[in-house]
């Protein structure tokens, strides 16, 4: 199960499992987002499989095209992994947790 929302600071806070069952879901949301800096809150990201990169990279690719960049927050060690493996480290902005 996945969850997303803005938090009150407007950041996107997504919580549970970004999976193939709920990449489309993720991404629907994503693209209603205008331009600009994208926070996304991963403290509550429990699982992210290769669907789940492929949403955070188009994302990316689309605020990126527009003067845009999506940027991780509250990234654990577990996703860290994920995406030091993949190499999307060398393309996202993330921020560890703390």
């Amino acid at each position: 199960m996945l969850t997303v929302d803005f938090d009150a600071a407007g950041a996107v806070v997504m919580s549970g499992r970004l999976d193939a069952t709920q990449a489309a879901t993720a991404q629907s949301f994503l693209d209603r987002i205008p331009a600009g800096v994208v926070t996304l809150d991963c403290e509550a990201l429990e699982y992210l499989s290769s669907a789940g990169l492929g949403v955070l990279l188009k994302t990316h690719k689309r605020l990126l095209s527009a003067g845009g960049r999506l940027r991780l927050t509250r990234v654990s060690r577990h996703l860290q992994d994920i995406f030091s493996y993949s190499g999307f480290d060398q393309i996202l902005d993330i921020e560890p947790a703390r």
